[in-house]
């Protein structure tokens, strides 16, 4: 076989990552003098480096998560009373193992959102499927679809690694709908051992008024909190913040 004859095996074998650099790993074999068993291993390691990263690529467009975010980049300074350790211990993802739960609890604007996204976006790059939901929207969303289109949407919600229900509760009272696909949600993943975290900024102990069932309220709870780590957020917006910094440095109108 010629290199053109290669190429298009490999690529026929759907070997595309050696495919890319074939030319480029044989001109190194050759400067280098480089024995067949390296030459061949680096190739197979751009192979296997390529479907990893298309895996990932493919987790995250799955996962419903809109940007890449990290704890690296968040500004632990500006609230310095929030649980940065507890964040970081969710950040290890070990709760996925454990079958675990979260509930980061707090005022708006502290970063509930982003370290949720952040705990789901790595996930992705670990290797579990993990889902991101603004809940009040997707929860709406559930109420007007009809009943094989809600059949999907729940099943979708109950299969992957970790599912995140962010700003659960952010227009107060929900939907009857909403408030029983959140029990199935909840129920159904306890039973499976499949993580939840949920962002809200209303205290558990008003949960039965905004799903308008005392009981319905207790038995999530109970679910919820037999395995789970509970974080509060305190402190100052960040949103706040950057609205007045881009204030500040708006010109004045002549």
């Amino acid at each position: 076989m010629n290199m053109i004859e290669i190429e298009r095996a490999l690529r026929e074998l759907r070997l595309s990552g050696i495919a890319e650099t074939l030319s480029t790993r044989v001109m190194q074999a050759q400067a280098a003098q480089e024995p067949f068993l390296e030459t061949f291993g680096a190739m197979l390691q751009d192979e296997l480096d390529r479907r990893r990263s298309r895996l990932t690529e493919r987790r995250f467009k799955r996962s419903g998560l809109d940007e890449r975010p990290s704890l690296a980049d968040f500004d632990w300074r500006f609230n310095p009373k929030l649980p940065r350790s507890a964040c970081f211990e969710l950040h290890t993802l070990k709760f996925i193992g454990e079958g675990a739960n979260a509930l980061i609890i707090g005022k708006p604007g502290t970063g509930k959102s982003h370290v949720a996204k952040a705990v789901a976006y790595q996930a992705t790059l670990q290797g579990y499927d993990a889902r991101y939901l603004e809940a009040d929207t997707e929860f709406a969303r559930y109420a007007l679809a009809s009943d094989s289109e809600r059949t999907e949407l729940l099943k979708d919600w109950v299969s992957p690694d970790l599912i995140i229900l962010d700003d659960l509760f952010l227009a107060r009272r929900i939907s009857e709908h909403a408030a029983e696909v959140l029990q199935a949600i909840v129920h159904q993943r306890y039973k499976l051992r499949r993580s939840i975290v949920i962002t809200s900024n209303r205290v558990v102990q008003d949960w039965g008024k905004y799903l308008g069932d005392a009981t319905m309220a207790t038995t999530i709870l109970d679910r919820l909190m037999h395995r789970c780590a509970m974080l509060e957020f305190e402190g100052k917006s960040y949103r706040l913040k950057e609205a007045a910094a881009r204030i500040a440095i708006t010109p004045e109108s002549s």
